[in-house]
């Protein structure tokens, strides 16, 4: 009798919401105790979806002042509920960049300000593990995890935040504690430190990515030339030339029927913005790297009258940092237009400076232009380029 009354009342429930026209109100009522409206089918003009309006987009003057007042601008108009919240902190992650803001720690601090406090701490053990609010938490970890790839180290009061949000138990205070630990951690660990924030002036960013290159030598040397200083030259900016005094020396060893070589550009990135450097190259030299074994008693020698074996055959000559195997490297240099005209000043420099050499040494310009075109399209050709596919 229970299975019968079951199979009716699916049977009636599967009309009621794929064919309403055939399901009454009164059985709707006994049966469901719901309103018809329930079931009532979808027409095209009920199914409007609901769009969020960025205002980050609209703002033309996009600095920090800016955006901070856009927050600001929120939280005043949703004091109370907090509508939107999340959709508002993934809408201001994301013109970060614009703004130029994704490397400060207030603003970050200011977006999680953005949630209501209190109304999302799990009240037992088992909310905690099963992600209270998995929208809401799942925001915050996207906003963390975007400030460690900018390499943002977040403070003791942003800890005291999530706790007033969450609670100690969720699991964006977890991903603050991970933060914590490893982040001070790698911050010094690397053996080339770069100033932060990185200087904006291309001629200072070129010295530093000159330094950063050519510090694997101790006895390397920076030095700043001005092609103005070479007479007939046709450009007229600087050049940062690295040389040290084992490269003056393998210089000095090249023999003059062997050509040397001018290569590049090459590019060294320093956290996303990228420097076009040179190199004065050799032809490389032929060594033997293999060192002989003193221990190895596999041909051993009974030495008769004191006889001592060669020293040469014990210790080898070891090639220099500068030695490489598709040549040696005699200079590196960064100019600020990256002409040949500059390149042929920096060559002229050097000579001066304690390399007479190369003034009888051929000398082979092996330049060689970008292989693609770095170009910022605004939204006006995006939309020529919709219109010309169709």
């Amino acid at each position: 009798m229970l299975i019968r009354k079951l199979l009716q009342r699916s049977s009636l429930l599967f009309k009621c919401k794929n064919l309403p026209g055939q399901c009454s109100e009164n059985v709707t009522k006994r049966y469901f105790k719901v309103s018809p409206l329930h079931f009532k089918e979808q027409t095209k003009e009920d199914k409007t979806s609901v769009t969020i309006r960025d205002g980050f987009q609209e703002v033309r003057d996009k600095n920090k002042d800016t955006y901070l007042q856009m927050i600001n601008i929120y939280i005043d108009k949703e004091h109370v509920y907090r509508r939107g919240h999340v959709e508002f902190i993934y809408a201001a992650l994301k013109h970060m960049k614009e703004f130029g803001v994704h490397r400060d720690l207030e603003v970050y601090r200011t977006l999680i300000d953005v949630l209501p406090k209190g109304k999302f701490v799990a009240q037992n053990l088992i909310q905690a593990e099963f992600m209270h609010y998995p929208k809401q938490q799942q925001c915050i970890i996207d906003l963390l995890s975007q400030m460690e790839e900018n390499n943002v180290l977040p403070d003791f009061d942003m800890e005291d935040q999530l706790v007033a949000i969450f609670g100690r138990r969720a699991f964006p205070v977890r991903r603050y504690w991970r933060m914590m630990y490893w982040m001070p951690k790698w911050r010094y660990a690397s053996p080339f430190p770069l100033p932060d924030p990185l200087p904006k002036d291309t001629y200072e960013l070129a010295k530093l990515a000159i330094e950063r290159i050519s510090n694997v030598d101790p006895t390397n040397q920076v030095t700043i030339y001005q092609t103005a200083d070479i007479k007939d030259s046709v450009d007229d900016t600087w050049i940062i030339s690295a040389q040290s005094v084992s490269q003056k020396r393998l210089l000095s060893d090249n023999s003059v029927k062997v050509p040397v070589f001018v290569e590049g550009p090459f590019t060294v990135f320093l956290r996303g913005n990228y420097i076009n450097y040179f190199i004065l190259r050799g032809q490389p030299r032929s060594f033997d790297d293999t060192l002989e074994n003193p221990d190895n008693v596999e041909n051993i020698k009974a030495p008769f009258f004191n006889f001592k074996p060669p020293i040469e055959n014990l210790v080898k000559v070891m090639p220099s940092v500068h030695e490489q195997e598709d040549g040696v490297i005699y200079s590196l240099c960064a100019t600020g237009t990256s002409s040949k005209d500059s390149l042929l000043s920096w060559i002229r420099h050097l000579e001066l400076d304690g390399n007479p050499i190369l003034a009888e040494l051929p000398i082979v310009f092996t330049l060689k232009s970008s292989t693609r075109e770095i170009t910022v399209e605004n939204e006006s050709d995006l939309e020529k380029k919709r219109i010309e596919d169709g």
